[in-house]
């Protein structure tokens, strides 16, 4: 049987304050994600979804429990593990000294692609992203929809296997969701895996292969988004996620899932 491309087992993060504990983020989750898919991370505010993604973007340890990257520990490979992830964040972290086809240079630098290398890449991501006539520009001097396109364009800088996009579509206009929709769907296509948190229900609905529902720091259900309304006899994702809002601790919500 293939191994899962990334195997997350028993993954605790404690947060402490003057060595008193100040919040159980993760409580021992563990999940299997498998290459090439969509991956939808759903839960409350403050369920554990940004806390468990940058984890796996390796901007913070765990607390306890181990990561594996095609069945090795990322952290007996952490630098080969940074190469094939491309992050894009919740909250912009845009340098505003530099234009954005100059962020984009800078990022490619940064993962080892050369000069030449670096501006190629650019000039191709620009175009995939619209973004050819914004890259004198600075974050200031763009919209919001645009400076997601930025966020998700330098995470694939590049070329990562594994793509980790927290709340990518927040804030924008319908008709933008639906443009990166697209260029989140052809990340599929191209086989590569990704990890999105939303709270568009609709938006996880329609990209993600399977949905991870996540609560208080543990891990209660993952299935399709298919499975998940036939086993709750609802119309959508939607009507799911509220009913799981309503009882989290309900024993469909715990079933088959691997926590400690």
């Amino acid at each position: 049987m293939k191994q899962p491309f990334i195997c997350i087992k028993k993954v605790s993060k404690t947060y402490f304050e003057k060595r008193r504990v100040l919040k159980e983020a993760l409580k021992g989750v563990s999940l299997d994600i498998h290459q090439g898919e969509v991956l939808g991370l759903l839960g409350v505010n403050g369920a554990g979804k940004t806390t468990l993604v940058s984890i796996l973007a390796t901007l913070h340890p765990p607390t306890a429990g181990e990561v594996y990257w095609n069945g090795e520990s990322i952290y007996k490979a952490l630098l080969p593990y940074r190469r094939v992830v491309g992050y894009c964040p919740q909250h912009p972290n845009i340098e505003k000294e530099l234009s954005l086809g100059e962020n984009l240079i800078f990022s490619g630098r940064c993962y080892g692609l050369s000069k030449k290398e670096a501006e190629e890449r650019q000039n191709e991501i620009a175009k995939e992203f619209k973004l050819e006539e914004y890259l004198e520009a600075n974050v200031d001097q763009v919209s919001g929809g645009y400076r997601q396109r930025f966020l998700i364009a330098r995470a694939l800088m590049h070329r990562p296997e594994l793509v980790i996009l927290d709340e990518p579509t927040v804030g924008l206009d319908s008709h933008i969701r639906r443009e990166l929709w697209g260029a989140i769907s052809k990340l599929r296509e191209q086989k590569i895996t990704v990890i999105l948190t939303t709270h568009y229900l609709d938006e996880a609905e329609h990209l993600s292969d399977r949905i991870c529902l996540i609560h208080e720091g543990t891990i209660r259900t993952v299935d399709t988004p298919e499975n998940l309304k036939k086993q709750h006899q609802k119309n959508n994702l939607e009507e799911v996620f509220l009913k799981f809002v309503d009882d989290p601790d309900a024993e469909i919500f715990n079933s088959g899932v691997e926590n400690e």
